[in-house]
C-alpha cells in the first residue's frame, strides 16, 4: 500500500525531479528503497510574495512498507489503501430512457449508464460543439444572435464557453473519477495533479467530440436541434416527451438537465404542475484587469516560467443587510463575452483558453438577490427579474447586443477615471452602470469592491473596467426532487445540474449527473 506525504516545498526553479530524493533524505531512506513515486498534486503558496512555493503532495511505495509504517506516521505522511477499480453491476431492464441537455450534467449521467450497460436518447437543443463554434462567433463578430444554438445552448452547456473549470466546494468521492473521465477524452492529464484544474474552453471541445463518439459506439442515440417542447404525465408518471412541439418520443425515465438558461423549459413544466420553487442566486458585472497587474499583486512580479497567470477569489459580506459581494467564475488570461441567448437581452460572461495567454483577466463581482427582491412568489419570478435586467443592459447598450460598461473609478464614484477597455464583443458603450443594476445590488458592489481592495492592494485602478450584466450566474429556481433524485411530482422525472437548481459549475453539475446516473441503476432502469 502506498505513503501519502503532503506540504513538498520546492522554490521557483527548482526541478520536480528533486522530490523523490527530499522524500528519501527526509525519512533516512537507501537508494532503491522507493519503487514508485507520483506527483498527486501541485499548488502554489504565494503569503510571502515575491518568495513563491510550489507545494507538493506525492504518492510514494517502499519495498519494506510495514517497517517505514512502524517508524513514521503522523503528520504529512499518511497510510492509504491502494485503490481498487470501481466494479459497475451489469443492470438490465426495459425502461426507455431519454436525457434532454448535454451539458457536464447531462453528459455524465450518459458516461456513467454506460459503465452499468444501459443506453439512453439523448437530446440537446442546441447544436454539435463545431457548428455551435460558428454560431457563436457570428454572434460575437456581428451581433447575430440564433436563440437555440449560443452560448448558453448546444453541446457541452454553457461551460463549453467558459474557463474550463474543475474546482468544486464539494468532498466527493466521484471527483476522480470525473477528472480521468476528461483525461480519457483528450483533457491535459496535468488536471489530475493541479489543485485548481481546468481545461481551457479551446481544449474543451475537443473532448466532447471525443465523449460523443464513445457514447455513440456503445449504443447511445444523440439527435441535436431537437428541444424539450412537453412532457406526458398520467397517475403522476412519466410515459412520453414531446420534441419541437410535434414528435412524441415513449419515456419512462427522463434525465432532465436544461441548463440554467431553459426559460421556456421552465415555464412548461410549470404548465404541467411540476414542483419548482423560488432560489435565490446573484448578479453583478464582469470587471477586467491587466493580467499582469494581478499577478504583481498575487505573486508579486508580472511573470515566471513556472506560474500560471493568476487568479483571485474575493468575498464581502455585510452585517447590516446581509448581503455579500464575491468574485465569480474568475477567467485568468481570458476574454469578457456576450452570453445572451434570448433576442434583446444583454448578458456578460467570462472564458480562456487553455494557455491563459490573453493579457487580461477578468471575473464576475456580483452581489445577492433575495427571492423578496423578485416582485412576487410565482416559481418563475426569479427568471423575469433576470430579463428585465438584461432588457436594461440592452437598452442602455444601445442595442445590438453591445454592452454598457464604465471605468472603475467612475463606478466608485471617484472622477471620471480612465478611459473603457473591454475585450467584450459585439463592443461596448460608456455608462453609468448604476442604470443596469437593482440598487441593493450597487450599494452590495460598491462597498464590496471598496473591501476587495483592502485583501488586494492595486485593485482599485483607473486600468480595469466593469462591463454588464452578469445575471446568469445559477439557477433562480429549484426543480423539487426527492432522496432518490426523482421530481417530487412527477415518477420518472430526474432534474440534475445547474438548470434544476442543483449544481454550480463544470464538476458539480457533472456529479449530480453521475448520482442521477446510480439512482437510475439502483432503482433498475
Amino acid at each position: 500500500m502506498p505513503f501519502l506525504l503532503r506540504n513538498l516545498t520546492l522554490d521557483l526553479g527548482e526541478n520536480e525531479a528533486l522530490l523523490p530524493a527530499m522524500v528519501g533524505a527526509r525519512f533516512s531512506l537507501q537508494p532503491g528503497e522507493i519503487i514508485r513515486f507520483a506527483i498527486v498534486r501541485k499548488g502554489i503558496d504565494a503569503r510571502k510574495k515575491p518568495r513563491i512555493k510550489l507545494v507538493y503532495t506525492v504518492e510514494f511505495s517502499l519495498a519494506d512498507e510495514e517497517r517505514f509504517h512502524k517508524a513514521h506516521g503522523g503528520g504529512d505522511l499518511e497510510y492509504v489503501p491502494e485503490k481498487k477499480p470501481a466494479l459497475f453491476p451489469r443492470v438490465t431492464g426495459g425502461k426507455r430512457t431519454v436525457i434532454v441537455g448535454m451539458g457536464p450534467a447531462g453528459l455524465f449521467a450518459a458516461l456513467r449508464l454506460a459503465e452499468y450497460g444501459l443506453t439512453a436518447t439523448m437530446i440537446e437543443r442546441g447544436r454539435p460543439v463545431e457548428e455551435r463554434l460558428q454560431d457563436v462567433q457570428s454572434f460575437w463578430d456581428r451581433g447575430l444572435l440564433n436563440p437555440a444554438s449560443n452560448v448558453q445552448f448546444g453541446e457541452g452547456g454553457a461551460g463549453t464557453f467558459s474557463d474550463g473549470k474543475l474546482t468544486t466546494r464539494l468532498k466527493d468521492p466521484h471527483i476522480r473519477y470525473v477528472l480521468e473521465k476528461f483525461v480519457q477524452f483528450g483533457a491535459p492529464e496535468d488536471i489530475l495533479t493541479a489543485a485548481k484544474p481546468h481545461i481551457g474552453t479551446d481544449r474543451l471541445r475537443g473532448v466532447l467530440t471525443a465523449a460523443r463518439a464513445y457514447l455513440v459506439e456503445r449504443g447511445f442515440a444523440i439527435g441535436f436541434s431537437r428541444c424539450l417542447s412537453d412532457i406526458v404525465v398520467n397517475n403522476g408518471r412519466l410515459t412520453s416527451i414531446r420534441i419541437n412541439d410535434d414528435d412524441e418520443l415513449p419515456c419512462d425515465v427522463l434525465v432532465l438537465a436544461p441548463g440554467h438558461s431553459a426559460r421556456d423549459t421552465y415555464a412548461m413544466l410549470h404548465g404541467r404542475q411540476v414542483a419548482m420553487a423560488q432560489k435565490p442566486f446573484a448578479i453583478g458585472l464582469r470587471v477586467e484587469h491587466p493580467q499582469e497587474l494581478i499577478n504583481r499583486i498575487q505573486y508579486g512580479m508580472p511573470s515566471h516560467p513556472q506560474l500560471p497567470a493568476a487568479d483571485y477569489a474575493l468575498a464581502y459580506n455585510d452585517g447590516q443587510t446581509g448581503r455579500s459581494a464575491y468574485s465569480f467564475c474568475m477567467c485568468p488570461g481570458g476574454v469578457v463575452v456576450a452570453g445572451a441567448s434570448e433576442e434583446g437581452g444583454v448578458v456578460t460572461n467570462g472564458m480562456s483558453g487553455y494557455a491563459r495567454n490573453s493579457p487580461f483577466a477578468n471575473s464576475a463581482l456580483v452581489a445577492t438577490v433575495h427571492t423578496g427582491d423578485f416582485g412576487g412568489d410565482h416559481p418563475l419570478a426569479g427568471v423575469e427579474f433576470q430579463r428585465k435586467w438584461e432588457r436594461r443592459a440592452f437598452e442602455t447598450g444601445g442595442g445590438g447586443y453591445r454592452a454598457p460598461a464604465q471605468n472603475l473609478l467612475a463606478f466608485l464614484g471617484q472622477g471620471r477615471g480612465g478611459m473603457v477597455s473591454s475585450s467584450y464583443r459585439p463592443g461596448v458603450t460608456e455608462t453609468d452602470l448604476a442604470l443596469v443594476l437593482p440598487k441593493t445590488v450597487h450599494r452590495t458592489l460598491t462597498d464590496g469592491i471598496r473591501y476587495f481592495e483592502r485583501k488586494m492592494r492595486g485593485f482599485i485602478t483607473a486600468e480595469a473596467s466593469l462591463t454588464g450584466v452578469e445575471t446568469r450566474t445559477s439557477a433562480p429556481l429549484r426543480i423539487l426532487r426527492g432522496e432518490d433524485m426523482q421530481s417530487a411530482t412527477v415518477r420518472g422525472l430526474f432534474p440534475v445540474g445547474e438548470g434544476a437548481g442543483y449544481a454550480g459549475g463544470i464538476m458539480s453539475a457533472a456529479l449530480d449527473g453521475i448520482r442521477a446516473a446510480d439512482s437510475i441503476a439502483r432503482l433498475g432502469a
